[in-house]
């Protein structure tokens, strides 16, 4: 099923499931609450929160959104606050000042994860990147990642590959001109075809051998799906063996599925012969496997989790951004205006957007920059956990606890952006300053920030701003059914669009030679 929302805490399908908790976790739940108030002697306070029920804690009162709750909250509590779910407990970060904190100046003590058993299931025990703790192993793994496949020289040697996968993609909506078309699902396709590429040299093409592409896409929602449902399991990890929700269950199943795709694969790259510089990233990921080095340890789990790392962070953020900028730009016709004039200035209508026009489209670039600043794809971004105890704001952090970067808040804070409510590109456009997504800027944290920053933010540029600007470019857009163009969310992991925006295209150019 997908993501239901927090409030399934609240039905009545689930009162045997709670009353089999309550049952279960009670003895836990008092010597918990004794050995916190030993531990807790002569320290600073926890952060302040709501007050909960025994036992559960706030679970009953948790709203479906997430980031627009603990938007609420901390309008009562302050800047920073716990929240306590289960025997777990959240504390939440609101301000860009202690975003700092957390990400930069004690950025090695939060620098670890603490991941929900439906991740634990997926990525082979936390072997990924985004999940592996702090530590020399998770260092190698992003090490690996960006110099061999992140690279200006990777990326240079893959250019021929992204052009030819979005020429393929205008030739399909091309095919569709009048018609209503999921804009999230081309940019989805798009993005798994070059990713695969990139990979293992096997873009999603019918004619093609391996053609892996159309089986993966159900199951990276699945999966993205069940990684943002809430758990049981994680609330009470004593009830984690019971699996009462049957998510751990069902990601095994998507992960099996992977498994078959990744060893057909691997199985075909052990078998071929290429040349050093002939050679894709899997290919470059075995020869690590084989080398006797002990500070660069790879086995077989590592190099899944790693592709399956790539290829689910890559599909989901990429097409989310783009069907929320093309909502926007559909919604703000003056927007889309000034687009396609710095289209015409810059490319011109005797010629298709090319990668290298991407670094003069200040205004495009301007479009998706406010985008994520009102759309984050990851609006708490992925929970950090501290190493060891520690103190932020007055106030003790305990070892092992999650804690949530609230970027949707801090990124509509009405002291920082003027109209923080409004889409107005311009803010970016006459100060590109503030628009530093690197981390370095603690107000706009797109991608996050410190060790655990995204490590896919070139090749998300590149996509992103390519596929974006060569849709406005060859093709008009129009919707039938205003609700389309509504900015509801659907929370989970990746903060989709509720209604999935369908948008009619028409011919932009001139010659039927640049739809092919």
């Amino acid at each position: 099923m997908m993501l239901e929302g927090w409030s399934l805490w609240m039905e009545a399908e689930h009162t045997t499931i709670m009353v089999s908790i309550l049952v279960a976790t009670v003895t836990i739940f008092v010597g918990y609450k004794w050995l916190m108030k030993i531990a807790m002697r002569g320290k600073p306070p926890l952060p302040p929160g709501p007050r909960g029920l025994p036992l559960l804690g706030n679970l009953p009162f948790v709203e479906p959104d997430l980031h627009i709750y603990f938007s609420k909250l901390s309008k009562k509590f302050g800047p920073i606050f716990k929240i306590q779910m289960g025997t777990k407990i959240y504390v939440v970060i609101n301000s860009a000042s202690l975003a700092r904190k957390v990400l930069k100046e004690d950025d090695e003590i939060f620098a670890n994860r603490d991941p929900p058993a439906a991740a634990i299931a997926e990525t082979y025990g936390g072997g990924n990147i985004l999940w592996r703790p702090n530590g020399p192993e998770w260092r190698n793994l992003r090490k690996v990642l960006i110099r061999e496949m992140m690279s200006k020289t990777y990326f240079d040697a893959s250019y021929g590959l992204r052009r030819r996968e979005v020429r393929e993609m205008v030739k399909e909506i091309y095919a569709k001109v009048g018609s209503p078309i999921k804009v999230r699902n081309h940019m989805f396709l798009i993005s798994l075809n070059v990713v695969m590429g990139m990979l293992w040299g096997a873009p999603l093409d019918e004619d093609k051998k391996h053609n892996v592409g159309l089986e993966l896409v159900p199951f990276i929602e699945e999966a993205v799906d069940l990684l943002g449902k809430p758990n049981i399991s994680d609330f009470f990890p004593i009830l984690a063996p019971l699996d009462l929700q049957g998510i751990v269950s069902k990601m095994l199943k998507i992960r099996l599925r992977f498994d078959n795709i990744f060893e057909s694969v691997i199985a075909i790259k052990k078998s071929t012969k290429t040349s050093n510089q002939s050679k894709d990233f899997l290919q470059i990921l075995l020869e690590l496997m084989q080398q006797e080095d002990e500070k660069m340890l790879f086995s077989m789990t590592n190099i899944k989790a790693l592709l399956l790392d790539i290829i689910s962070a890559t599909t989901e953020t990429s097409s989310t951004t783009v069907e929320w900028v093309m909502t926007e730009l559909l919604k703000n016709s003056d927007i889309m205006k000034k687009v396609h004039e710095e289209l015409e200035r810059v490319v011109g209508n005797e010629k298709i957007v090319e990668e290298c026009d991407i670094n003069q489209l200040h205004y495009l670039q301007s479009v998706v920059k406010e985008t994520m600043r009102l759309h984050p794809v990851g609006p708490l971004l992925i929970p950090h956990s501290p190493s060891v105890s520690t103190t932020i704001a007055g106030y003790t952090i305990p070892k092992g606890s999650s804690v949530f970067i609230n970027v949707w808040s801090i990124m509509r804070d009405h002291e920082t952006w003027k109209n923080p409510l409004k889409f107005q590109p311009e803010r970016f456009f006459e100060h590109p300053e503030i628009g530093d997504y690197r981390g370095n800027n603690f107000n706009y944290l797109p991608f996050g920030s410190g060790r655990r920053i995204c490590a896919g933010i070139n090749l998300a540029e590149k996509m992103v701003m390519n596929v974006l600007a060569t849709l406005l470019h060859s093709f008009d857009w129009k919707v039938e059914n205003a609700t389309n163009l509504n900015s509801s969310e659907k929370f989970g992991i990746v903060v989709r669009k509720l209604d999935p925006l369908m948008a009619i295209p028409t011919i932009r150019l001139p010659t039927l030679e640049q739809y092919y």
